[in-house]
Order: structure tokens, then sequence, then C-alpha cells
């Protein structure tokens, strides 16, 4: 991790901006911070960050409009999302709006620096067309969210875009079924096991089975 990469956080409580904000120094970063979106999308136009730690519900543009504003200027700079929102049509929504990554209030600040490390080290940005070679004839756009097989847009229900997403995220990292469980569910539902499965099968049909690997009452690991 280089000490020179520069943050850009986005959280409208105070507390909280400097709590992260000090933190995130204190590891070596560089942080800049703004407490609403008007504010944040001057910063935005004005710097270059290395990633964006986004709060949604904020005074001025919301966090997912101006994520989604900022990637169709051309903001390739991976993404997380910080929020309260739990309903699987948040998570959605923050991807589709260019985000790499979502976590929920309250959070761990490692855990959080953990995903910033991951998606730093990551082998893929936001650009214009961009597409992620998964397998000879598997794709997949990280700009339009869409799956392709020999060049054709492929079916993926949503909860399976979401599995994906969290794969490419994390390549060649084991994912505690806590932590899937977390993003593809949210507080008020119950998360399955035997769902969880029936995902990982429908995904391996569409990507390849080798693709994906079960570590035994653990989790799963996405093969780049």
């Amino acid at each position: 991790m280089s000490v020179k990469n520069r943050l850009f956080l986005l959280e409208d409580d105070t507390n909280l901006a400097e709590t992260v904000g000090d933190f995130l120094e204190e590891e070596g970063f560089s942080v800049d911070i703004a407490y609403d979106g008007d504010e944040a999308e001057e910063m935005l136009y004005e710097n270059r960050y290395d990633l964006l730690l986004l709060d949604v519900n904020v005074p001025g543009k919301d966090g997912f409009t101006l994520l989604k504003e900022a990637r169709a200027r051309g903001i390739d700079a991976p993404a997380i999302f910080i929020t309260s929102l739990n309903a699987i049509e948040n998570l959605e929504e923050g991807y589709e709006s260019g985000a790499d990554d979502y976590i929920r209030k309250p959070f761990a600040l490692k855990e959080l620096l953990l995903r910033i490390t991951t998606l730093l080290k990551r082998n893929f940005a936001h650009r214009e067309q961009e597409r992620v070679t998964i397998a000879p004839d598997i794709e997949f756009d990280t700009v339009c969210n869409t799956l392709y097989h020999n060049g054709e847009p492929a079916t993926i229900q949503p909860k399976e875009l979401v599995l994906l997403k969290l794969f490419l995220a994390h390549p060649g990292e084991v994912l505690p079924h806590e932590t899937i469980y977390d993003h593809l569910w949210s507080y008020d539902e119950t998360p399955s096991e035997s769902a969880l499965r029936t995902y990982i099968k429908n995904l391996r049909k569409i990507i390849g089975k080798e693709k994906i690997v079960s570590i035994k009452r653990y989790g799963y690991k996405y093969l780049p």
C-alpha cells in the first residue's frame, strides 16, 4: 500500500467523517472530506483521487447520482458506498451507479481498511467500455454492469449480478459466508444457505464451474 494514496470521503456526519479521516490518515493515506453532495461534486471535478468513499443520503446531490455522473465524466477511481441503506434494491442501485463495494453502517474501521486496500490492488477500473475477461467467451462490462457471452448480453438475475460484482471486486480472496450474506440480503431478510448455493450454481453455469471454488464450511473464492 502506498502512503501517497489519496482518498476522498463524502460524509455529512461530521463526527464519523473525522473519525474515519483520522483513522485512514494514521494508516498512511491522504484524505479529503466533503460534507454535502454539492461540495463533493466540486472537489471531484478539481482533484484526482485513488479511491472514493461515498455516503448516500447527504445534503445536496445524493451519493448514487454523484458517482453516476462522475463515471460519465471519466472518473475511474474505485468507489465504496458507506450507508445505512439496507434493501437489496439500494445495493443494486449502488452497483449500477458505478460502485465497486458497499459497506453498511455501523462498520469496523479495520473492515473498511481491508476493503480499501483490496480495491486499490484490484486489476480493473471504471473506464468507458471497460470489459473484464472472465473466460475466453465471457466478459463483464464494468460500466454498464452487463455480462456478455460470445459478445451478446447474457441473462443474469439481480442477486446473481450482485454476487458476481462481489467476486470480481475480490479476485482470489476467500469470501466468508457472512460477508456474502451481508451483501445479498438486507437486514429485514433472512439469509438462505440453500438460496446462496443456487446463486453459485447458476453463476457457475454462466462463467464456468472452475471459476468459483467452494471452501468447505467457510465460503467461496473466485479465481480470476
